[in-house]
């Protein structure tokens, strides 16, 4: 069987009796199949934007930044930004080493370095040390660049829908039951049978919670979290804490 978007639209036609789509008739599907289509982009997005940091979202983004530029567009997929992942690349050309910015809060910019982008002196230019995020989905470096440096940042995407009949899911094959008990919960709303699109979204929620321990809650160490008593002397006293 192969995981694509052909074959999960008829996972969902299957049980409902649908005459299955073909890598031939796919683009061009309409009534319910074209609903099919829709249901299992439906799904593959309710379960990507139930979790921010799902590990197949995750993405790095290098820019090349500009000289005497300080703002740049966040990457127009991105649904959750590292702000503690700005670093600037090592440039054996420009002569830089690599280096990690100090990511600042908005407000703190704009108290203390707002400055730099009404500046003319061009001698203030350096390599970036500090990272802001904005309300207007960009970044700002500080100080303004005085290089092309590359900047490299990490953030988790919104993938597009699926659209060809090949097309390939970002959600690991292993969790395609997830995709089909929402795809079929869609099915089923359209096919106004409530009873059993009530059956289809608890089966999805109950398979997207396992889904979640397994890649989210799974921790390689666990932090103690007891507090030890302990006791020091200071003049000819003991004292405990």
């Amino acid at each position: 069987m192969t995981y694509n978007f052909l074959e999960l639209v008829n996972q969902v036609n299957r049980p409902l009796n649908e005459v299955e789509l073909n890598s031939t008739n796919f683009a061009t599907a309409i009534g319910f199949y074209a609903h099919a289509k829709d249901a299992v982009n439906q799904a593959i997005r309710d379960i990507n934007q139930s979790v921010f940091t799902w590990p197949w979202n995750h993405t790095t983004q290098d820019d090349t930044l500009v000289v005497g530029t300080s703002r740049y567009n966040l990457q127009s997929d991105y649904k959750y930004v590292d702000r503690y992942s700005f670093r600037i690349q090592q440039d054996d050309t420009i002569g830089n080493n690599t280096q990690r910015l100090t990511y600042i809060e908005y407000h703190e910019y704009l108290n203390n370095f707002i400055d730099q982008e009404y500046e003319t002196d061009t001698s203030i230019r350096a390599i970036p040390q500090y990272v802001t995020l904005t309300p207007s989905e960009e970044y700002i470096v500080s100080p303004v660049p005085d290089a092309a440096y590359t900047l490299t940042y990490e953030y988790y995407s919104s993938p597009a829908s699926l659209s060809a009949y090949n097309d390939v899911p970002v959600i690991p094959e292993k969790f395609s039951h997830v995709i089909y008990a929402k795809a079929m919960y869609y099915a089923y709303i359209f096919r106004s049978n409530k009873e059993s699109a009530d059956m289809m979204k608890a089966l999805y929620e109950d398979n997207l919670e396992d889904m979640r321990k397994i890649m989210i809650n799974n921790y390689d160490r666990v932090r103690g979290t007891e507090v030890i008593r302990s006791k020091y002397r200071l003049s000819g006293k003991v004292f405990s804490y």
